[in-house]
C-alpha cells in the first residue's frame, strides 16, 4: 500500500485500523445485544406496566441525537475505544429490544409455553429455556447489522475527528488523514474505505449463516 508522508507503512496501519474498528464494533454490538435482548424479553413476557415502562424508555433513547451525544462524549473521553463502544451500545440497543419484544410477543402464548407454566416452571426457566432460544435467529441477524452500523458510525466519527484519536487509528481516521491527498494519491483514501465496506458485507453474510445454523425452527425443518 506504500507509505504515508512520514514513512509509516500503510498496510500495517490499515490492518491495525481495521482491528481497532472491529474491536469497538464487537464490544458495542455485544453490550447492545445483551441489554436489548434482556429488556425486550422482559417487556414482552411480563407485559402490562413493565412493557409500557420499557417501551417509553426505548422511545426516549430513540429521540436522543446520537451524533451530538457522541461529539460531547468524545471531547472528554480522549477517544478511548472501550468508552466509545459503551456509549454506542447505550444508544443502539433499542432496535434489538424491539425485535426481541416482537418475537417474544408472538411465541409467549404458544402451547409449549403454556404447558411449561402449567407444570410449575419459574418465569426465569421459561424465559431462558423456552423463550430466548427462539429469538436467537432474529437476534443474530440484528447483531450483525448492528456491528456494521457501529463500524460505519465509528468511522464517521473518526473521520470528523470526534472518534479515535492519535496515536491510535481506525479506518475512519486513515480516511481523514488521507483526504488531503485524494487528487494525487487516491489509493490512500480508497483502501481504508474499501475495507470498511468489505467488513460490513462480511459480517452480514456471517449473520445469515449463523441464523440458519442457530435457529431452532430451521433445525426442525431440516430434521
Amino acid at each position: 500500500f506504500g507509505t504515508d508522508e512520514i514513512g509509516r507503512d500503510l498496510f500495517v496501519r490499515t490492518a491495525q485500523g481495521g482491528l481497532y474498528s472491529l474491536r469497538i464494533g464487537f464490544i458495542a454490538a455485544v453490550l447492545a445485544t445483551a441489554v436489548g435482548t434482556f429488556l425486550g424479553a422482559i417487556a414482552a413476557y411480563f407485559a402490562k406496566g413493565t412493557d409500557i415502562f420499557i417501551s417509553q424508555v426505548i422511545n426516549m433513547v430513540l429521540i436522543v441525537p446520537a451524533l451530538i451525544v457522541l461529539s460531547i462524549f468524545s471531547k472528554y473521553s480522549g477517544g478511548n475505544a472501550t468508552s466509545l463502544a459503551i456509549v454506542l451500545s447505550l444508544l443502539l440497543w433499542t432496535r434489538i429490544a424491539r425485535v426481541v419484544r416482537g418475537v417474544v410477543l408472538s411465541i409467549k402464548e404458544q402451547e409449549y409455553i403454556l404447558a411449561a407454566r402449567a407444570a410449575g416452571a419459574s418465569h426465569a426457566r421459561i424465559i431462558f429455556r423456552h423463550v430466548l432460544p427462539n429469538v436467537v435467529g432474529p437476534v443474530v441477524v440484528e447483531v450483525t447489522l448492528l456491528l456494521g452500523t457501529v463500524i460505519v458510525l465509528e468511522s464517521t466519527l473518526s473521520f470528523l475527528g470526534l472518534g479515535v484519536q492519535p496515536p491510535d487509528a481506525s479506518l475512519g481516521t486513515l480516511v481523514a488523514d488521507a483526504k488531503g491527498n485524494i487528487d494525487n494519491d487516491p489509493i490512500r483514501v480508497l483502501t481504508p474505505g474499501f475495507f470498511i465496506v468489505l467488513i460490513v458485507l462480511c459480517v452480514n453474510f456471517l449473520g445469515d449463516g449463523l441464523r440458519d445454523a442457530l435457529d431452532p425452527r430451521s433445525k426442525n425443518e431440516r430434521g
